[in-house]
Formats: structure tokens, C-alpha cells, sequence
């Protein structure tokens, strides 16, 4: 029995992968052929790119009823993102396109890459390959959009994947922490599985 359950989950997560990969592959496919991409398509695309990455990393635990999950993924994102802010903050770098002050360092790569970090570290590689892809293409997306020099992009990354490995667990569906009340006590059920 547990074998044939084993099968039906390595199914279900190979699906869950080609979803992750099939909505890398919707992101590519907002750019026209590179010799005609302008810095708004570049800009476009590293939207999008945080968008899918945020929006996964935040709506795969539910779906997988992993509320430890969801609440890692936020704080992953949410340290990461104020950490960007931090540093716009504190540090005076103009964009390439001389747009603002506020270069270093780049807040899209910073919760692309925790979003990814996230996905890898709680689900594993099939989830984290296509991420990581995906935040690689967000981070370079913006220097190719003029709005961050790549040492920018770099360090957003870096905080990124700082806040993903410092928040996130690896999910491990073999044992299950149920709370546990009646009139007389409050306790917490550990189920194991194998």
C-alpha cells in the first residue's frame, strides 16, 4: 500500500513541477527575440518573473496543506524584501537608466531569489530548478532593463537566498504535529509515517 502511494505522490509532485516549469516558460515567452527587446519588455519580464515566483512560493504550502510552509515563504520574502528597502535606503546608487537614487540593491532579485530558495529548500529540486531559473532570468531581466548595474542584482540575490535558507525547512510529509484538545488537556499528536 504505502508503495502505491508513494507512486501517486511522486506523480503528483512530478505535475507540480511541470506546472512550475510551464509557468517559467509563460514568463520567457512575454519577450519578443532578444535583438528587439526594449528596457520595457526587459522590465516586463522581471515583473512577471517576481510575480510567478512570489504568487508560487506563497500558493504551493496551501495547495499542499503545509501552513508551516506558507508562513516560512513569508517571512522569507517579507526579510527579504524590507532588507532591499534597508539598503535603498541606506546606500545613494543611481540607476543605469538615472531614473532614481535607489539602485543597491535590487529588490526584484532580492524575492525572486528567496521565493526560489524557499521552493528549493522546502520541496527540493523539482521545485527549486525551475525557480532558480526563473529568478536568474528576473535579476538579469533588470540590468538588461537598465534599472540596476549587476553588482546590484548580485547582492538582491544574495539576500534573497540569506532569507530563504534562514527561514526555511525542508517539508517532511512523513511526520505530521496534529494539536489535540478536550476538557481536560491540550496536547500536540505526532504522526509518523514509513
Amino acid at each position: 500500500m504505502n508503495h502505491i502511494h508513494a507512486r501517486c505522490a511522486h506523480a503528483a509532485l512530478s505535475l507540480k513541477s511541470r506546472n512550475l516549469l510551464v509557468m517559467f516558460l509563460l514568463a520567457l515567452g512575454v519577450n519578443p527575440p532578444a535583438g528587439a527587446v526594449t528596457d520595457n519588455q526587459w522590465q516586463a519580464v522581471s515583473d512577471v518573473g517576481a510575480g510567478v515566483l512570489i504568487g508560487s512560493a506563497l500558493a504551493i504550502p496551501p495547495i499542499r496543506d503545509d501552513w508551516q510552509g506558507f508562513r516560512q515563504a513569508g517571512y522569507s520574502i517579507g526579510l527579504a524584501a524590507g532588507l532591499a528597502t534597508l539598503g535603498k535606503a541606506l546606500v545613494t546608487e543611481e540607476r543605469p537608466d538615472q531614473s532614481g537614487n535607489d539602485s543597491f540593491p535590487s529588490g526584484h532579485a532580492a524575492v525572486a531569489f528567496a521565493s526560489a530558495t524557499t521552493m528549493y529548500r522546502r520541496y527540493g529540486w523539482e521545485y527549486g530548478v525551475p525557480a532558480y531559473a526563473l529568478a536568474t532570468l528576473t535579476g538579469a531581466a533588470r540590468v538588461a532593463a537598465h534599472k540596476h548595474h549587476w553588482y546590484d542584482a548580485v547582492a538582491g540575490a544574495g539576500i534573497g537566498v540569506g532569507s530563504g535558507w534562514l527561514f526555511t525547512d525542508p517539508f517532511n510529509d512523513n511526520v505530521q504535529l496534529v494539536p489535540w484538545a478536550d476538557s481536560k488537556h491540550v496536547d500536540v499528536l505526532v504522526g509518523v509515517s514509513w
